[in-house]
């Protein structure tokens, strides 16, 4: 996501709700041998004149480390790979329709079926994935359209609750606690429809994405409901941070890891709580582009990214979790612990965001709007 550089531990993002981490849009090269950047017409050139040569990845800012995909820089150390950074879900969906000669694209799981829809992705041969045998299959499935393989599962996450245990009597233990009086004007949210609807109906015990008119309804009025307890909605996780750490915030919904790992190396009282009703959980995963005339190196690079290695070093840096279940011995045993990937049931207590159609993104849409315009 739909992100910038992060020690964090697991998390979303999204059209509906402009998850916008921050992160620069404009694009940069890196060679491969020296992490050099450039950009501008000097950067175009090179691309014209190495076009059989060179490998065009649509990001997120932080992931063109050289330690996330070092075996390809070993395999094709002449090949330039050229980055064009995204900031959000929305952006990337609208930079890859817009594009002529994109490689491999990194969208999160609520946007894979736009790609699809859009004919922006092209099925992946897993035949040819050195290490496809090591991804958590739960993970895989989320990546599948239509029984076809088009996203790699790479990173992934969750939002849970964090508290200010200094400030609350009562540290909420699931969902349905957002909801407590106790927490009246120091309570922030995030700022994302889809999210906030898939938690409150979490809460009330409801399947967000299965829910007819009446529970949707009832999911709406909920949200309503909670508007006494928000001092905000939150977009920015640094600035969400802030206002913890200066105590304004005292209970943050859908917190990333980001904010815990953060506010705990400061030295701030705070418990990064897994909701009894199930964490919400993100994956993004790396894409083939349909207009990809470079198949053979995509494949190589992909191969690169999925290394146990290169996956244990981004976990590491990033505080995410792989998609390979190797990476989990080659991780910092402190990191394995803060994601929780000692557990083998780790996935099992995560409820998963879903690939949704244009309509449902706009359904979101539509629904937050009206929650937030609500008395």
């Amino acid at each position: 996501m739909r992100r910038s550089s992060f020690l964090q531990l697991l998390i979303t993002i999204m059209m509906i709700t402009s998850l916008s981490l921050s992160a620069c849009s404009a694009t940069q090269t890196a060679a491969p041998a020296t992490g050099s950047s450039e950009t501008g017409q000097s950067q175009s050139s090179q691309s014209q004149t190495n076009s059989n040569q060179a490998l065009l990845v649509q990001d997120w800012a932080g992931y063109e480390k050289e330690e996330f995909w070092q075996p390809f820089i070993d395999q094709h150390p002449d090949t330039r790979v050229e980055y064009s950074f995204v900031a959000d879900d929305a952006e990337s969906f609208a930079k890859a329709q817009n594009s002529s000669d994109v490689d491999v694209m990194h969208p999160c799981a609520n946007y894979f079926n736009l790609f699809v829809e859009k004919g922006l992705v092209q099925p992946i041969d897993t035949s040819r994935l050195k290490y496809w045998d090591t991804v958590y299959p739960e993970l895989a499935k989320i990546g599948q359209i239509d029984g076809k393989q088009y996203f790699i599962p790479w990173d992934w996450g969750f939002e849970a609750i964090l508290v200010r245990t200094d400030k609350v009597q009562n540290v909420p233990e699931a969902w349905a606690d957002l909801w407590n009086p106790e927490y009246k004007g120091h309570l922030s949210i995030i700022d994302a429809g889809e999210n906030a609807f898939i938690e409150t109906g979490l809460a009330m015990g409801i399947d967000p994405y299965t829910a007819n008119e009446e529970q949707i309804n009832q999911i709406k009025q909920k949200l309503i409901d909670l508007k006494p307890n928000l001092i905000s909605y939150w977009s920015d996780p640094t600035e969400a941070s802030n206002l913890m750490a200066n105590g304004d915030i005292w209970v943050l919904g859908n917190a990333w890891n980001e904010n815990y790992a953060s506010l705990s190396r400061e030295g701030v009282a705070v418990k990064y709580v897994m909701p009894k009703e199930k964490a919400i959980g993100w994956m993004c995963g790396y894409s083939i582009s349909s207009k990809t005339k470079n198949l053979d190196l995509v494949y190589d690079f992909l191969n690169a990214r999925m290394d146990p290695q290169s996956l244990a070093n981004m976990a590491n840096d990033q505080a995410y979790g792989p998609a390979s279940k190797e990476a989990v011995a080659l991780m910092d045993p402190e990191t394995v612990k803060l994601l929780n990937l000692d557990n083998p049931e780790v996935l099992d207590n995560i409820f998963f965001m879903r690939p949704l159609s244009e309509a449902q993104h706009q359904h979101f849409t539509d629904l937050w709007t009206e929650i937030k315009a609500a008395p």
